[in-house]
């Protein structure tokens, strides 16, 4: 039995019927491991990206309070707490991403007041009785 399987492992490497398994068996499942890593990272990036919001969103809640402070510095120091933050856990994420979260997490908290969407606005002079 030993004989007969040696002569099989010969007659596959000598043949190249090994050699074209392993060919197709690359070819086969490269693009599927890269796929499978593009996938993976668009889920790192989507988790990565609800973090950054989350931290926005608090750090902007944070600071609603905060008297005697404008807007811009308001802005500068959330930005400034969740870019901190993020590097502090070792996550490298850039500047503009982290400001983008931070005014988008303005935008929804209540410093910034609610505008009706459907409702025209006035122009010229407007006469209220």
């Amino acid at each position: 039995m030993w004989n007969f399987l040696m002569h099989l492992g010969n007659w596959l490497v000598t043949s190249g019927v090994a050699g074209a398994v392993a060919v197709f068996a690359w070819k086969y499942f490269k693009p599927v491991m890269v796929e499978k890593q593009k996938h993976a990272k668009t889920v790192q990036e989507k988790e990565l990206l609800g973090l950054v919001n989350s931290l926005a969103d608090n750090a902007v809640n944070s600071l609603v309070s905060a008297q005697g402070v404008t807007g811009p510095d308001k802005f500068k120091e959330a930005t400034k707490i969740v870019g901190g933050t993020l590097a502090d856990k070792g996550f490298d994420v850039h500047r503009e991403t982290v400001e983008h979260a931070v005014q988008a997490a303005y935008e929804k908290s209540d410093l910034t007041p609610t505008v009706d969407p459907n409702k025209e606005p006035q122009t010229g002079v407007v006469v209220h009785d």
